[in-house]
């Protein structure tokens, strides 16, 4: 047992091994996922999250500990949302057709989510920094810490309610819209893209091209708008 636990300790001071973790739990979420059918319930980035805070919390690991092997991942995100222009271009005529109803979507799904945010913190009576944590939580991490830190907010804090945004946006969002009797795969990928950012968009991908390249759209689109528009509602509606 003595053997077993200097190597363990040995191991979980690697980069290397929470590099692995990462990537097995992922894909052994993705494969819980495809076996269940796709079900919206089982997204394979909540279980991944989920597998890997209990083995960080039941060996008492450090996050920065952990993000030494996983920056490497974390590293992979550029490309990986640069790469989204792929399916872009493939339905840039579709884009083109639809650019007016896209602008108009776009624009009100920004306010929309900024301004819902802001009111249900505000009426449970959130303090001002953690209203301006929530206000970008649709917007991909690094633009909404950037909008937060400017507005007074917590960054991390942030980031983790950016996280939960897009995971939750990813698991109802194909539910409600359904419920909604919303078909169209363009109309599809711009709410989840608007919506849930990059994690809505990966959910989009899995299931219609169409709809991916439209949520990849609304995600970047969406991070500019509210990049603008936040920071002027936030004045006039709290003074700075």
């Amino acid at each position: 047992m003595r053997d077993l636990q200097q190597i363990w300790v040995y191991l979980n001071a690697l980069p290397l091994f929470h590099l692995t973790l990462t990537l097995v739990a992922f894909q052994a979420a993705t494969w819980v996922f495809e076996k269940s059918g796709r079900k919206p319930l089982l997204n394979p980035v909540l279980i991944a999250v989920a597998v890997i805070v209990a083995v960080l919390l039941g060996t008492g690991t450090e996050y920065a500990t952990y993000f030494e092997g996983a920056q490497f991942v974390h590293f992979l995100l550029g490309p990986a949302t640069v790469s989204l222009a792929i399916p872009l271009y493939r339905q840039w005529h579709r884009v083109r057709a639809s650019a007016l109803a896209i602008a108009v979507s776009l624009l009100s799904g920004s306010v929309v989510a900024a301004l819902s945010a802001v009111g249900v913190a505000w009426v449970m009576g959130a303090s001002p920094a953690l209203i301006a944590s929530i206000a970008p939580k649709s917007v991909t991490a690094p633009v909404a810490m950037a909008i937060s830190e400017q507005l007074g907010g917590l960054p991390s804090l942030t980031a983790a309610l950016v996280i939960a945004t897009g995971i939750i946006g990813a698991i109802l969002g194909p539910i409600l819209l359904n419920l909604m009797g919303i078909t169209d795969w363009k109309a599809r990928g711009l709410a989840l893209g608007t919506a849930s950012h990059g994690i809505g968009t990966a959910r989009a991908l899995q299931v219609n091209e169409v709809a991916g390249a439209f949520s990849g759209l609304a995600m970047g689109l969406n991070a500019l708008a509210t990049a603008i528009l936040l920071p002027v509602l936030w004045v006039l509606l709290f003074g700075g």
